[in-house]
Order: structure tokens, then C-alpha cells, then sequence
């Protein structure tokens, strides 16, 4: 990148705890790049599932501050994490586009001196290496291509729906991790499973779901050929390993690869 920008950053609960790797490879991977991650200061969790009551306002509050906290310092708002892009990004566009929730949120915000209509952009990291920094950018900045490495790109449910309002990439045939592979001068392997559901949230009602799902996500790589998994979303991360059976892939997050490729891994970890 020719300018370097700085971006707020919110990573959510999980990157502070199970998920670290995600969070730490990728803020490296950003300095490496030239842009940089301020993370917000005192963010709250937010939620980790939009909620689909038109009339609740209250658990959407967390995002709104996020979100209006990066408006004030004037950038737009970074995660990682699949489950906090999909939830803020929504609570944005509520916030753009539902005068109900623009009003309520408001009235409650108003003590804190908060007014907010939607007016920050909500981008997820790999957006900015598509479209702010460039795959060929990345390509250029890579000093340890993973060449001969098969990798099954896997998107899950929440970096892709609803496709209207997230516009992360086509829903049904997505492409920004196969071209993130290719960059970091990996192979993609394309299976039918790596845009579908491993079971979310419902581990915690019935585990038998996610196991069913992992099963099928996870034979169904292997079938065609890869040789690990990649992803941004510590749910998925953790479906995927809890069931994963007899199967021999690994999950890893897209940052641990990016920090590898660049040659920074070593360093992170020293």
C-alpha cells in the first residue's frame, strides 16, 4: 500500500482467549503489510448471534458504541473474528436502515453522548487484503510461499449470510479465501461442504448436529484432496477439532498462514 491506514479494531471475546493465535498473527501480519490495528478501547462483547427479535434493542448496544467509537476516531472497523463480523456488520446496517432501532438505540445512548446512524464502514481483515491492500501486494510481500500445500478453504454460515447485507462475497459461490490461498502460493482445494453450517450454536442444545455436520464437511475436503482447513471463525475452529474423529485435517486460522507465508511466524512466537 502506497498510504498507511489505520484501522479500529475490535476482536471480540474469544480472540482474547481461545482464540489468540487468530487475533496475534494478524495484527503482526498487518504491520508487515503497512496497515495497523487500534483496538478500541473498553469494547463489550457483542453478543456472538444477531438477534432476530425486530424489538430487541438492548443487546445490539455493545456494537453501536464499537461502531461509534471508530467513527469518532474516524476510521472504519476491523474483526476477525466470523461470529463479531456478522453481528456488527448487521447491527450497522439496523442502524442505517430501521428507524425502530435507530430510535431506541439512540434514546438509550444519549446519556453516554452517543448519537449514531450507521455511519462507520465494517470491514473484515481478509476485505482489507483483498481490497485495500491487494492480493498482488500480499504476493509480493510473501518470503515463504507455501508451495505444494493443498488447502480447503472453509467459510462456514456467518461470514456469508445474509449475503444483502454482509456483501462479504457471493453466498453461494464464494472466492476471497480460495484467492487468499493462492497469494500465499498455497493450492485451493474446492469442496461442495466449505460454505456450509458446522452446526453452530447448536453443540450446546444437541452435539449431535455439529458432529454430523463436521463429519460431512470434513470428508468431503479430504475427499478432494486437502491437506488442512482454513478459517477465520473460532466457533467453526472448535466444531471442526471437537468432532473430528478419524479424520486427519487440521483447522488453522487464515492469520497463522498470512504470518507464516510473510515469514513472521518464527517471530510472533519468540
Amino acid at each position: 500500500m502506497d498510504n498507511h491506514i489505520t484501522y479500529s479494531y475490535f476482536p471480540g471475546c474469544t480472540l482474547k482467549n481461545k482464540a489468540q493465535d487468530l487475533d496475534i498473527y494478524a495484527r503482526k501480519s498487518a504491520e508487515a503489510l503497512g496497515f495497523s490495528l487500534e483496538e478500541i478501547p473498553e469494547w463489550q462483547c457483542c453478543g456472538g448471534t444477531y438477534p432476530l427479535a425486530k424489538d430487541e434493542i438492548a443487546t445490539k448496544l455493545a456494537s453501536v458504541r464499537a461502531l461509534a467509537n471508530a467513527k469518532d476516531s474516524g476510521h472504519d472497523l476491523v474483526t476477525l473474528c466470523s461470529a463479531c463480523y456478522n453481528v456488527i456488520k448487521q447491527v450497522n446496517d439496523d442502524m442505517q436502515n430501521d428507524e425502530n432501532v435507530i430510535l431506541k438505540v439512540n434514546n438509550y445512548l444519549k446519556e453516554d453522548g452517543i448519537e449514531y446512524h450507521g455511519e462507520t464502514k465494517v470491514v473484515h481483515y481478509l476485505e482489507v487484503l483483498r481490497d485495500v491492500v491487494g492480493w498482488d501486494n500480499v504476493k509480493k510481500a510473501v518470503k515463504n510461499p507455501l508451495k505444494g500445500k493443498k488447502i480447503g478453504a472453509y467459510y462456514g454460515c456467518l461470514l456469508l449470510r445474509p449475503g444483502k447485507v454482509l456483501k462479504f462475497d457471493d453466498a453461494e459461490n464464494p472466492q476471497i479465501l480460495e484467492d487468499f490461498i493462492k497469494a500465499i502460493g498455497a493450492t485451493p482445494v474446492i469442496y461442495a461442504q466449505r460454505n456450509e453450517c458446522c452446526g453452530a450454536y447448536t453443540v450446546f442444545e444437541d452435539a449431535s448436529i455439529p458432529a454430523k455436520r463436521t463429519k460431512a464437511i470434513l470428508s468431503n475436503a479430504e475427499d478432494q484432496g486437502a491437506d488442512f482447513l482454513v478459517t477465520s471463525c473460532p466457533l467453526c475452529r472448535y466444531n471442526l477439532d471437537k468432532n473430528k474423529g478419524e479424520s486427519k485435517l487440521s483447522v488453522i486460522y487464515f492469520s497463522e498462514l498470512l504470518a507464516e507465508a510473510l515469514g513472521i511466524k518464527e517471530a510472533v512466537n519468540a
